[in-house]
Parts: structure tokens; sequence; C-alpha cells
């Protein structure tokens, strides 16, 4: 499934004969693959964080993801000091 791409820029050629000869030993179509993987790369971690969208997280009737974990007072949230 070879698919020819046409690319008339100068500056665009320039890039991936210099690309080319300091990565790939003069490869340029390895070159630009490389330089897709990694465009793509650098989107998928860009994304979103998980649950950073309304509606992105389901959570069951009845919890409470604001109530408090803990029963007791926690050290840091009295003042105390802790012995070791």
């Amino acid at each position: 499934m070879p698919t020819v791409v046409t690319i008339n820029r100068p500056d665009v050629i320039e890039l991936i004969e210099e690309a080319a000869e300091k990565l790939t030993d003069g490869n340029k179509t390895e070159a630009v693959a490389l330089a897709m993987r990694r465009l793509l790369e650098q989107d998928a971690r860009a994304g979103s964080l998980f649950g950073a969208h309304p509606g992105s997280v389901r959570v069951r009737d009845g919890v409470d993801l604001t109530a408090p974990v803990f029963d007791e007072t926690l050290d840091a949230e009295s003042g105390k000091e802790i012995d070791r």
C-alpha cells in the first residue's frame, strides 16, 4: 500500500534533509516517520487528564466524593506534633 507524498516547500525539504542526515543516516522517509510519531505521541500526552471534563467520570448513587475519608482528625489539621 505505498503512497507518494509530494512536498514542494523548499524550507520543509531542507528540514527533512537535515533531520535525515542527523537522525537516520540520510533516510528521508524514516526521518518523516520519526517526526510524525513524535508529534502524535506529544499530542497524546497533551490531552486532558482523566476526569477533567464534566460527565467524564460516573459515580454510583449515594457516593459523596466530598465527604471526609477519615473518621478522626488528622494530626496536620489538629496542629499536634508527631513524636518520632
